[in-house]
């Protein structure tokens, strides 16, 4: 039998740092909320990069609202950096959040939506969904990709080079992602990067500060129905920390088309040569974790939702934050998502005072 756990005005899916802007807002609002987070501990995706990862802003670009992480040993945040500053920031605003709660479906009744997890359900009067793309690892379609024997990882479950060692690898992706992995991979076995498009580099200068500037620009401009003209570079671009830097130096940065078929324990390429590959590691990408969100309708066959300024259209007590930027520009960034959670507060305190 399900059991109603409680009442509240908003109830936030999702524990990362799309959650955690959200319920800022919120709190300093007044508006009761509770965080249902299927992890363990605080972190979101970030509790699953791999270990070297490092963000290619400094610290103070790399903030959520009200308090700046802390000052970190070298200019770029490690990944162990991001979770003691998201852990520590929830801790300091004492967030309500319940933890292991991992909801499986939302229902619409009177008004209300009531979120369910197994058998027991919170009902809301607004719902934010902050589940991120950590948990929908995206692999393109490759023909004789089942009949491959070696091994195949998800940047997502990648941990570091070691099983690798003396390998012969393929890394898969042209972004930050592929860039960075390829940097350590290519240290310890034979690799080869491969991208649907010349990987682009942003000059040594550049960062995640000048890319997130560039943007907002950009939207601006586009707000005021003008066009700009700046440099290339979008927040997809490579940054050139250190890491790669030193890649480069070693002459590895180099990719090639895609391969069109794999074999047992090779792959074939467009020039119909083979060659000998133990692993594929797939730096390509994730699509929005809404699994929860399908029992109101509301998923697209592209795997968003239909949003006006991350409110979804069809459930108007509905608003997704923090899954890139068709639900809002750069949210899907440390130093993007605030300000779209801050507009979503305003948009939900708008609304209760209607309800």
């Amino acid at each position: 039998m399900t059991q109603l756990q409680a009442e509240v005005d908003v109830v936030i899916i999702g524990g990362g740092q799309a959650a955690l802007a959200t319920a800022y807002f919120l709190k300093r609002k007044k508006i009761p909320f509770i965080i249902l987070d299927d992890q363990s501990q605080a972190g979101g995706a970030w509790s699953h990069a791999w270990e070297s990862l490092r963000l290619f802003s400094p610290n103070t670009w790399s903030s959520l609202s009200g308090w700046m992480m802390p000052t970190t040993e070298q200019t770029y945040p490690t990944r162990d950096e991001v979770i003691d500053y998201l852990s520590a920031y929830e801790q300091r605003y004492q967030f309500p959040i319940i933890r292991l709660v991992h909801a499986d479906h939302i229902e619409q009744k009177d008004g209300y939506l009531d979120v369910y997890a197994g058998d027991q359900y919170w009902r809301a009067k607004a719902v934010v969904s902050a589940t991120g793309t950590w948990s929908q690892p995206y692999i393109p379609p490759y023909k004789g990709y089942e009949n491959f024997k070696g091994i195949q990882l998800h940047s997502a479950h990648y941990v570091n080079p070691e099983p690798f060692i003396n390998k012969k690898v393929i890394v898969v992706g042209g972004g930050n992602s592929g860039a960075q992995i390829l940097a350590e991979v290519s240290k310890v076995a034979d690799t080869t990067w491969v991208t649907v498009t010349p990987p682009q580099f942003l000059s040594d200068d550049v960062d995640g500060r000048v890319l997130f500037l560039r943007a907002t620009e950009r939207l601006k401009a586009q707000q005021e129905g003008k066009v700009i003209n700046q440099p290339v570079g979008g927040l997809g671009d490579i940054v050139m920390i250190d890491s790669v830097k030193e890649a480069r130096e070693r002459g590895v940065l180099h990719s090639r088309e895609p391969f069109t078929v794999f074999k047992e324990d090779s792959v074939v390429w467009a020039d119909g040569s083979t060659q000998a590959v133990d692993a594929v590691i797939w730096c390509t990408g994730f699509k929005a974790a809404l699994n929860h969100l399908r029992s109101l309708d509301v998923v697209e066959p592209n795997q968003t939702v239909a949003v006006n300024n991350g409110r979804s259209i069809k459930v108007n007590n509905l608003w997704l934050v923090g899954y890139g930027d068709w639900a809002g520009m750069a949210s899907a960034t440390l130093i993007g998502v605030s300000r779209t959670a801050r507009a979503t507060v305003d948009e939900i305190a708008a609304y209760l005072a209607n309800f």
